[in-house]
């Protein structure tokens, strides 16, 4: 199986503020990552240096072996890596099905592939986005990255502030992504336990250096090495 992703010596921030140090990892093909840590150790600046959103200080990014360092944003979405936002970023004046359009490119996932990994935005489909709750806007915003057809898909704390039923239908939903598709996934989330049972590979950053590289398992079943891990200081 070949690399989708490759990270090498990497050091990028925000402006002349250097955030990450030292990054190198590869990412396999139809691989999942669950990527964990304490808040502010750098978990969403390094999603944002994949999709190209942050100063790359040092090191290289590169796509299916293409450096994709100097590419702007939309150039590395037309490659084919998807970005699910903590913020969402849903449009409020566009209805369900045009946020989710607005982000079509040809491939296999369409409106009806969506709609039924997600039915209940098919019941909502002519509601404007800020008319769903947030859990519906997060459906949204997967959604809308999965209509753009990506062979990589990061996702920033899907889970976050959602409530518990809702928490299931997106776990749901993420089993079925990584079981049925040949999506290689990158999920970025405080609830460690989650993501591990759905995940096969972890990453642990803190201070912005990678502290941990290893399979998903090792980790669930050790969950005082798993704490320490995350609440490292």
């Amino acid at each position: 199986m070949s690399d989708i992703l490759r990270l090498s010596g990497v050091h990028a921030g925000y402006g002349q503020t250097v955030v990450l140090e030292d990054i190198d990892f590869t990412l396999p093909e139809r691989s999942t990552l669950a990527l964990l840590g304490r808040n502010g150790v750098g978990k969403t600046t390094l999603l944002a240096t994949i999709i190209g959103l942050t100063t790359l200080h040092r090191g290289t990014v590169e796509f299916r072996g293409r450096p994709i360092s100097t590419m702007a944003v939309y150039d590395r979405a037309r490659l084919g890596i998807g970005y699910v936002p903590q913020t969402r970023e849903i449009f409020p004046s566009l209805s369900v099905e045009e946020n989710l359009t607005v982000a079509e490119r040809p491939g296999n996932w369409n409106l009806e592939r969506v709609y039924d990994l997600f039915p209940r935005l098919a019941e909502r489909r002519s509601h404007m986005g800020n008319q769903i709750s947030g859990g519906e806007q997060q459906m949204v915003a997967i959604g809308r990255a999965l209509m753009g057809n990506p062979d990589l898909l990061l996702m920033d704390e899907p889970l976050e502030g959602l409530a518990p039923t809702i928490v299931d239908m997106l776990l749901l939903a993420m089993q079925r992504l990584i079981k049925e598709t040949a999506l290689t996934v990158v999920l970025v989330e405080q609830s460690a336990k989650l993501v591990l049972e759905v995940t096969q590979q972890a990453m642990v950053l803190n201070r912005g250096r990678i502290i941990y590289a290893g399979a998903s398992a090792e980790l669930l079943a050790d969950p005082q090495r798993l704490t320490n891990l995350v609440l490292a200081q």
